[in-house]
Protein backbone atom coordinates (compact mmCIF):
# COMPACT_ATOMS: atom_id res chain seq x y z
CA UNK A 1 0.00 0.00 0.00
CA UNK A 2 3.16 2.62 0.58
CA UNK A 3 4.20 1.50 -2.21
CA UNK A 4 1.08 2.34 -4.08
CA UNK A 5 0.85 5.74 -2.31
CA UNK A 6 4.49 6.41 -3.06
CA UNK A 7 4.23 5.99 -7.20
CA UNK A 8 0.76 7.92 -6.90
CA UNK A 9 2.60 10.94 -4.79
CA UNK A 10 5.46 10.91 -7.46
CA UNK A 11 3.25 11.11 -10.78
CA UNK A 12 1.61 14.17 -9.31
CA UNK A 13 4.72 15.73 -8.88
CA UNK A 14 6.47 14.56 -12.81
CA UNK A 15 3.57 14.83 -14.69
CA UNK A 16 3.52 17.90 -16.88
CA UNK A 17 0.47 20.14 -16.25
CA UNK A 18 -2.86 20.08 -18.61
CA UNK A 19 -5.36 23.14 -18.43
CA UNK A 20 -8.60 21.25 -16.84
CA UNK A 21 -11.25 20.09 -18.76
CA UNK A 22 -8.88 20.86 -21.89
CA UNK A 23 -5.99 18.68 -22.50
CA UNK A 24 -3.81 21.65 -23.36
CA UNK A 25 -0.08 21.00 -22.39
CA UNK A 26 1.03 23.92 -19.89
CA UNK A 27 3.86 25.61 -20.33
CA UNK A 28 5.98 26.19 -16.44
CA UNK A 29 5.91 29.57 -15.18
CA UNK A 30 9.21 30.17 -13.57
CA UNK A 31 7.56 32.41 -10.67
CA UNK A 32 9.93 34.01 -8.46
CA UNK A 33 8.46 36.16 -5.45
CA UNK A 34 11.89 37.41 -4.39
CA UNK A 35 12.21 39.26 -7.99
CA UNK A 36 11.06 42.76 -6.63
CA UNK A 37 11.18 44.44 -9.98
CA UNK A 38 9.20 41.75 -11.74
CA UNK A 39 6.22 42.63 -8.72
CA UNK A 40 6.36 45.76 -8.83
CA UNK A 41 5.85 45.59 -12.84
CA UNK A 42 2.97 42.72 -12.52
CA UNK A 43 0.95 45.76 -10.33
CA UNK A 44 1.63 47.93 -12.75
CA UNK A 45 0.30 46.01 -15.43
CA UNK A 46 -2.88 44.62 -13.45
CA UNK A 47 -3.78 48.59 -12.69
CA UNK A 48 -3.51 49.07 -16.28
CA UNK A 49 -4.93 45.95 -18.19
CA UNK A 50 -7.14 44.45 -15.71
CA UNK A 51 -8.27 46.36 -13.23
CA UNK A 52 -11.42 47.50 -15.19
CA UNK A 53 -13.18 44.57 -14.84
CA UNK A 54 -11.43 42.64 -12.24
CA UNK A 55 -10.48 42.94 -8.45
CA UNK A 56 -8.37 41.52 -5.58
CA UNK A 57 -10.87 42.82 -2.96
CA UNK A 58 -8.23 40.95 -0.26
CA UNK A 59 -5.11 42.48 -0.67
CA UNK A 60 -4.82 46.57 0.40
CA UNK A 61 -3.11 48.97 -1.41
CA UNK A 62 -1.01 49.74 2.02
CA UNK A 63 -0.04 46.18 2.48
CA UNK A 64 1.01 45.93 -1.31
CA UNK A 65 3.05 49.27 -0.98
CA UNK A 66 4.91 47.48 2.41
CA UNK A 67 5.34 44.38 0.69
CA UNK A 68 6.66 45.47 -2.62
CA UNK A 69 9.23 47.95 -1.31
CA UNK A 70 6.93 51.00 -2.72
CA UNK A 71 6.53 54.23 -0.85
CA UNK A 72 2.62 55.15 -0.28
CA UNK A 73 3.31 58.35 -2.41
CA UNK A 74 4.60 56.48 -5.31
CA UNK A 75 1.17 53.74 -5.05
CA UNK A 76 -1.41 56.50 -4.47
CA UNK A 77 0.35 58.86 -7.91
CA UNK A 78 0.93 55.77 -9.96
CA UNK A 79 -1.52 52.67 -9.09
CA UNK A 80 -4.95 54.30 -7.72
CA UNK A 81 -6.84 55.58 -10.20
CA UNK A 82 -10.14 54.95 -8.63
CA UNK A 83 -12.80 57.05 -6.35
CA UNK A 84 -14.79 56.02 -3.73
CA UNK A 85 -18.31 56.32 -3.48
CA UNK A 86 -18.21 59.66 -2.96
CA UNK A 87 -16.18 60.69 -5.81
CA UNK A 88 -13.04 61.07 -3.79
CA UNK A 89 -9.69 59.29 -4.52
CA UNK A 90 -9.28 56.00 -3.22
CA UNK A 91 -7.57 56.02 -0.01
CA UNK A 92 -4.11 54.15 0.41
CA UNK A 93 -5.33 51.80 3.27
CA UNK A 94 -8.48 50.91 0.42
CA UNK A 95 -9.09 47.59 -0.71
CA UNK A 96 -8.30 47.23 -4.30
CA UNK A 97 -11.69 46.88 -5.98
CA UNK A 98 -12.75 49.00 -9.03
CA UNK A 99 -16.58 50.45 -9.13
CA UNK A 100 -17.76 47.40 -11.87
CA UNK A 101 -20.87 45.93 -9.93
CA UNK A 102 -21.77 41.70 -10.59
CA UNK A 103 -24.83 43.38 -12.39
CA UNK A 104 -23.33 45.38 -15.16
CA UNK A 105 -20.61 42.61 -15.55
CA UNK A 106 -23.18 39.89 -16.30
CA UNK A 107 -24.91 42.44 -18.74
CA UNK A 108 -21.22 43.60 -20.70
CA UNK A 109 -19.54 40.07 -20.63
CA UNK A 110 -22.39 37.55 -19.93
CA UNK A 111 -20.71 36.44 -16.71
CA UNK A 112 -20.01 38.79 -13.85
CA UNK A 113 -15.71 39.01 -14.20
CA UNK A 114 -14.44 37.19 -11.39
CA UNK A 115 -12.18 38.42 -8.46
CA UNK A 116 -8.54 37.44 -8.81
CA UNK A 117 -6.93 37.42 -5.76
CA UNK A 118 -6.87 33.28 -5.84
CA UNK A 119 -6.57 32.61 -9.10
CA UNK A 120 -3.34 30.96 -9.27
CA UNK A 121 -4.40 28.67 -6.12
CA UNK A 122 -8.00 28.03 -6.80
CA UNK A 123 -6.86 26.85 -10.77
CA UNK A 124 -4.96 23.63 -10.87
CA UNK A 125 -1.72 24.25 -11.40
CA UNK A 126 -2.43 27.92 -11.05
CA UNK A 127 0.51 29.47 -11.81
CA UNK A 128 1.28 27.81 -15.18
CA UNK A 129 -2.38 27.82 -15.74
CA UNK A 130 -2.25 31.91 -16.08
CA UNK A 131 0.96 32.24 -17.34
CA UNK A 132 0.21 30.26 -20.23
CA UNK A 133 -3.71 31.49 -20.67
CA UNK A 134 -2.66 34.82 -21.07
CA UNK A 135 -0.42 33.73 -23.67
CA UNK A 136 -2.85 31.45 -26.16
CA UNK A 137 -5.96 33.99 -27.12
CA UNK A 138 -6.97 33.72 -30.86
CA UNK A 139 -8.98 34.71 -33.29
CA UNK A 140 -12.40 33.01 -33.38
CA UNK A 141 -14.88 35.50 -35.43
CA UNK A 142 -17.86 32.99 -33.82
CA UNK A 143 -17.28 34.61 -30.10
CA UNK A 144 -18.91 37.42 -29.11
CA UNK A 145 -15.21 39.44 -28.99
CA UNK A 146 -13.56 37.77 -31.79
CA UNK A 147 -11.31 36.12 -29.87
CA UNK A 148 -10.85 32.30 -27.74
CA UNK A 149 -8.68 30.85 -25.72
CA UNK A 150 -6.70 27.71 -25.72
CA UNK A 151 -6.63 27.13 -21.97
CA UNK A 152 -9.79 28.60 -21.38
CA UNK A 153 -12.11 27.63 -24.59
CA UNK A 154 -15.37 29.69 -24.57
CA UNK A 155 -13.88 32.52 -22.15
CA UNK A 156 -16.46 35.64 -22.00
CA UNK A 157 -12.69 38.03 -21.39
CA UNK A 158 -11.66 39.81 -24.86
CA UNK A 159 -8.08 40.12 -25.12
CA UNK A 160 -6.93 42.96 -23.72
CA UNK A 161 -3.28 42.65 -24.12
CA UNK A 162 -3.62 42.60 -27.96
CA UNK A 163 -1.73 45.29 -28.34
CA UNK A 164 1.15 44.29 -26.97
CA UNK A 165 0.95 40.66 -27.81
CA UNK A 166 -0.61 41.07 -31.56
CA UNK A 167 -3.16 38.46 -33.10
CA UNK A 168 -2.69 34.88 -33.27
CA UNK A 169 -4.39 31.66 -34.67
CA UNK A 170 -4.95 28.65 -33.24
CA UNK A 171 -3.18 25.28 -34.44
CA UNK A 172 -5.68 22.33 -35.08
CA UNK A 173 -5.46 18.30 -35.13
CA UNK A 174 -8.26 16.10 -36.01
CA UNK A 175 -8.45 13.69 -32.91
CA UNK A 176 -10.82 10.81 -32.80
CA UNK A 177 -12.89 10.52 -30.06
CA UNK A 178 -13.89 7.23 -27.97
CA UNK A 179 -17.26 6.94 -29.76
CA UNK A 180 -15.60 7.17 -32.96
CA UNK A 181 -16.05 11.39 -33.98
CA UNK A 182 -13.73 12.60 -35.35
CA UNK A 183 -13.41 16.41 -34.13
CA UNK A 184 -10.86 18.95 -34.36
CA UNK A 185 -9.05 20.23 -31.28
CA UNK A 186 -6.31 23.65 -30.76
CA UNK A 187 -2.71 21.98 -29.84
CA UNK A 188 -0.83 25.65 -30.21
CA UNK A 189 -1.35 28.79 -31.55
CA UNK A 190 0.50 30.83 -34.07
CA UNK A 191 0.80 34.82 -34.39
CA UNK A 192 -0.11 36.27 -37.77
CA UNK A 193 0.41 40.32 -36.37
CA UNK A 194 2.80 41.67 -34.90
CA UNK A 195 2.37 43.51 -31.49
CA UNK A 196 3.98 46.34 -30.14
CA UNK A 197 6.51 43.77 -27.80
CA UNK A 198 8.62 40.96 -29.19
CA UNK A 199 7.45 37.24 -27.81
CA UNK A 200 10.14 37.25 -25.37
CA UNK A 201 9.04 40.79 -24.65
CA UNK A 202 5.14 39.62 -24.41
CA UNK A 203 6.15 36.78 -22.14
CA UNK A 204 8.20 38.47 -19.48
CA UNK A 205 4.74 40.39 -19.64
CA UNK A 206 3.02 37.49 -18.88
CA UNK A 207 5.52 36.31 -16.32
CA UNK A 208 5.26 39.60 -14.55
CA UNK A 209 1.40 39.35 -14.40
CA UNK A 210 1.54 36.24 -12.91
CA UNK A 211 4.44 36.69 -10.43
CA UNK A 212 2.27 39.62 -9.18
CA UNK A 213 -1.12 37.31 -8.95
CA UNK A 214 0.71 34.80 -6.98
CA UNK A 215 1.86 37.17 -4.51
CA UNK A 216 -1.81 38.69 -4.31
CA UNK A 217 -3.06 35.37 -3.56
CA UNK A 218 -0.56 34.94 -0.69
CA UNK A 219 1.17 37.89 0.46
CA UNK A 220 2.26 36.94 3.64
CA UNK A 221 4.72 34.47 1.86
CA UNK A 222 6.93 37.29 1.73
CA UNK A 223 7.28 36.93 5.19
CA UNK A 224 7.98 33.69 5.88
CA UNK A 225 10.15 33.86 3.57
CA UNK A 226 12.08 36.15 4.78
CA UNK A 227 12.02 34.85 8.10
CA UNK A 228 12.33 31.52 7.13
CA UNK A 229 15.89 32.25 6.61
CA UNK A 230 16.34 33.97 9.80
CA UNK A 231 15.04 30.60 11.90
CA UNK A 232 17.48 28.36 9.56
CA UNK A 233 20.20 30.23 10.44
CA UNK A 234 19.15 30.29 14.22
CA UNK A 235 18.80 26.28 14.01
CA UNK A 236 22.25 25.91 12.79
CA UNK A 237 23.99 27.63 15.78
CA UNK A 238 21.65 25.80 18.02
CA UNK A 239 22.38 22.92 16.84
CA UNK A 240 26.22 23.84 17.06
CA UNK A 241 26.15 25.05 20.12
CA UNK A 242 23.85 22.08 21.12
CA UNK A 243 26.30 19.24 20.16
CA UNK A 244 29.35 21.35 22.16
CA UNK A 245 27.09 21.13 25.32
CA UNK A 246 26.40 18.05 24.44
CA UNK A 247 30.28 16.88 24.37
CA UNK A 248 30.98 18.76 27.96
CA UNK A 249 27.93 16.68 29.86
Amino acid sequence: MKKIVAVLTLMTFCLPGFAAGTGYPLDHAPVDLSDEASLQRGAKYFVNYCMGCHSLSYLRYSRLARDLDLTEDAVEENLIFTRNEQGEPTKIGSLITNSMGATYGENAFGVAPPDLTLVTRTRPHGADWLYTYLRTFYLDESKPWGVNNAVFPNVAMPHVLWELKGWQRPVLEEVVDEAGQAHQVVVGVERITDGRLTPEQFDRVALDLTNFLVYAAEPAKLVRYKVGAWVLFFLVILAVVSYFLKKEY
